[in-house]
């Protein structure tokens, strides 16, 4: 079997686009929002892609998020920053489908990821693309997964880390974020309130922001999840699927 994270593969990635204007900049560029202070996305040549990767080769290499390398902005095996990033398992739930009438119900059971939730995939490809880019020191506002998960690819990038949690965060992700290597703090006020001392502290601090869709490489990591999907169902999507998204902006 193919080892995802040694093996050097041709990237894809063509521009970033600003999600509500469409305007292009740059790929392989530090960046957090669009000139128009929107979304940044990445971009990809999917057709060069499509004849490069076939379904059989991607079923050849080892169950982890590097398996769609191809489809992910990491220009770099020696920028990749990983922890064990497995795909994870479909749980089925036939005693719910009983109950419901009918109709295949699964759930895919992320807490086998690093830092035991799905923030691991987003927070994985931010640290590595900022390693790539050269970024020394990270900070983001959260209300604990987030911030555990960066915290933890952080110290393993050698990139300072840098946490602001509301004041009601439980004591459990605190800890779990200090202990992770960040320097954690508990803020007075509310999620909004944290993100605007990352904001803020910017220019001062200088660390680059990492708070949900500030920058363009989470996203990039959560997707995974979705190709993991269609792969696991032989590439037959579900009819619904239900997906509980963070509170913005940790």
């Amino acid at each position: 079997m193919e080892d995802n994270l040694a093996t050097e593969r041709p990237t894809f990635v063509t521009h970033l686009e600003c999600g509500m204007t469409g305007e292009r900049l740059p790929a392989d560029r530090l960046a957090n929002l669009s000139p128009e202070g929107k979304p940044l996305l990445v971009r990809y040549d999917l057709a060069a892609i499509r004849k490069a990767v076939s379904r059989e080769a991607l079923a050849a290499r080892a169950p982890d998020l590097w398996r769609y390398r191809e489809l992910l902005p990491v220009r770099r095996c020696d920028n990749i920053v990983s922890l064990g990033e497995t795909m994870t398992p479909l749980i089925d739930l036939p005693r719910l489908r009983a109950a419901l009438g009918g109709g295949d119900i699964l759930v895919k059971d992320e807490g086998r990821l690093p830092t035991g939730s799905f923030k691991a995939r987003g927070l994985v490809l931010a640290v590595s693309m900022a390693k790539e880019l050269g970024v020394r020191k990270m900070a983001m506002a959260t209300n604990g997964n987030a911030g555990a998960a960066l915290a933890a690819y952080g110290s393993r990038a050698g990139i300072e880390t840098v946490v602001f949690c509301p004041a009601d965060t439980p004591e459990v992700n605190v800890c779990e974020i200090a202990l992770q290597g960040a320097r954690v703090y508990r803020v007075n006020g509310l999620i909004n309130d944290c993100g605007r001392i990352v904001v803020d502290g910017r220019d001062a601090a200088g660390w680059f922001e990492a708070n949900t869709l500030k920058e363009p490489y989470r996203i990039e990591g959560k997707k995974t999840m979705g190709l993991e999907l269609a792969e696991q169902l032989g590439w037959d999507l579900p009819d619904v699927i239900l997906y509980r998204p963070a509170a913005a902006p940790g």
